[in-house]
C-alpha cells in the first residue's frame, strides 16, 4: 500500500505537470484537473477501506448482482442520450456529482468476482469444455459490449483476466488455447471490417508515414520519450505535453514521465507496478481457499495487463489501446476500481495471515500438551519404580 500511495501521489504531480500549461493558456485553473484526481483518490481510499473490511464469503452473494448491473451499464452506455460520446467513442455515463463514469472499468472488477464465485461453487466444472462455456459466454458478452463502444484495449484486458483465472482454477490448457485462437481470429476479422481499428493497426506498423494524421499520437509519444534521454528534462519542463502529445495526462502519461524524468523515471514507475503485481500474486498463492485465490489472481492480472498494455503502447511496441497506466493516469473510474481491488487483496491477505497464525498457535498448543503429557508420564513411572524398589 505504501508503493500504491507513492504511485498515486506521483501520478497527481505528473497530471498537474501535463495539464497546467494548457489550462493557463485556456484561461482556466491550472489545478482544475489535478483537483479532480485528488477527489477521485479520496473516493478510492474510501473504497479501499470498505473493501478491506469485507469478508470474501460475502462476495459470493453479491457477485451475480454485480455482474448483472455491470452488463446493464455497458448496454446503457451505448444508448444515445445516456452514454456520452467523446472523440468518436461512447464509453461514459455522465452523473451530476461524480462526473463521467466509465462502466467498463467497473466491469473488470465485476467479472473477477463473478468468475471466482461461480468456479468456487463448482470447481470441477472448468475441467470440461462444456463446463467452461458459461464462463466464456459471460466473458465474451461483457467484452463484446465493450468492443461496441469501441474499446478494444479494455475488451482484451477482460478476456486476459478471465483466462488467467480459469487457468489457475484448473481449466485444460488445450481448451483455453482453442478458444483464444478463435477469439484472435474474430479479432482479426473485426479489425479488417472496422475502419477505426484497422487505422490503429496500420498506424502502429508505420506511424511515421502518417505523422500528421492517424500516427500523430504514436509519433509524439516516441518523440517525448526520446527527448528525455536518461535523466529527462526535469519535472514541469517538458514541451510535448503542452501542445503536441494528445492525452498526455491519461493514456500517454508514461510518455510525459519519459520526457521529464527520462529512462530512469520510466523504470522506477514500472518497477513499482511490478512489485505491486508480484505481491498480489503472492497473496493469491498463499490464499486459503479457491475463491480467495481466484479473486486475488484476477485482481493481480488486472493490474499487470493494464500496466503492460499501457507501457507497450507508449513505447510503440503495440497499437495504442487507450488503457490507462494503473494508479498514475488521470481517471476517476479506473482509480476507484484499482483502490477497491487493493482493499480486497488486503482483506484476503489479512485473513490468510490470521488463519496461518491460528493454525500455528493450535499446533504449538498440541505440541506443548504432548510434551507435558510425556513429562508427567515419565515422572509417574519413575515414582512407581521407586516405590516398588523400596517395597
Amino acid at each position: 500500500m505504501a508503493i500504491v500511495a507513492c504511485l498515486a501521489c506521483f501520478g497527481m504531480v505528473m497530471i498537474y505537470s501535463a495539464t497546467s500549461s494548457q489550462a493557463v493558456v485556456n484561461g482556466t485553473s491550472p489545478f482544475g484537473i489535478v483537483e479532480k484526481q485528488v477527489l477521485f483518490a479520496l473516493m478510492g481510499v474510501g473504497a479501499f477501506l470498505v473493501c478491506r473490511k469485507w469478508d470474501p464469503k460475502y462476495l459470493h452473494r453479491i457477485a451475480g448482482m454485480a455482474m448483472m448491473i455491470s452488463v446493464a451499464a455497458l448496454v446503457a452506455v451505448l444508448i444515445p442520450g445516456i452514454g456520452t460520446q467523446v472523440n468518436g467513442a461512447r464509453r461514459w455515463i455522465h452523473l451530476p456529482v461524480l462526473g463521467q463514469l466509465q462502466p467498463s472499468e467497473f466491469a473488470k472488477l465485476a467479472l473477477v468476482l463473478w468468475i471466482a464465485a461461480a468456479v468456487a461453487r463448482n470447481p470441477r466444472s472448468v475441467m470440461t469444455f462444456g463446463g467452461l462455456l458459461p464462463y466464456l459466454i459471460g466473458t465474451l458478452v461483457t467484452a463484446g459490449l465493450v468492443v461496441r463502444e469501441p474499446d478494444l484495449g479494455t475488451a482484451t484486458t477482460l478476456v486476459l483476466i478471465a483466462f488467467a483465472m480459469l487457468l489457475i482454477a484448473g481449466a485444460r490448457s488445450r481448451h483455453l488455447v482453442a478458444v483464444l485462437g478463435l477469439i484472435m481470429a474474430l479479432g482479426a476479422v473485426l479489425v479488417a471490417v472496422t475502419p477505426y481499428e484497422r487505422a490503429r493497426l496500420t498506424t502502429f506498423l508505420n506511424p511515421w508515414s502518417q505523422a500528421t494524421g492517424n500516427g500523430f499520437q504514436n509519433v509524439q509519444a516516441q518523440i517525448a520519450v526520446g527527448s528525455g534521454g536518461w535523466h529527462g528534462v526535469g519535472i514541469g519542463a517538458g514541451f510535448q505535453k503542452a501542445f503536441y502529445l494528445p492525452e498526455a495526462h491519461t493514456d500517454m502519461i508514461l510518455a510525459s514521465i519519459g520526457e521529464e524524468l527520462g529512462f530512469f523515471g520510466i523504470v522506477a514507475v514500472l518497477a513499482g507496478l511490478t512489485v505491486v503485481v508480484l505481491l498480489a500474486f503472492r497473496i493469491a498463492m498463499n490464499a486459503r481457499d479457491l475463491h480467495q485465490r481466484l479473486i486475488a489472481t484476477g485482481l493481480a492480472s488486472l493490474i499487470a495487463v493494464q500496466a503492460l498494455a499501457n507501457a507497450a503502447a507508449t513505447l510503440g511496441l503495440m497499437p495504442i489501446t487507450g488503457v490507462p497506466l494503473p494508479f498514475v493516469s488521470y481517471g476517476g473510474s479506473s482509480l476507484i476500481v484499482l483502490f477497491a481491488s487493493m482493499g480486497l487483496l488486503y482483506s484476503i491477505s489479512e485473513r490468510t495471515q490470521h488463519a496461518e497464525s491460528s493454525a500455528k498457535n493450535t499446533t504449538e498448543r498440541i505440541d506443548r500438551s504432548q510434551r507435558d503429557g510425556r513429562a508427567r508420564d515419565a515422572g509417574a513411572r519413575s515414582r512407581r519404580s521407586t516405590a516398588r524398589a523400596r517395597g
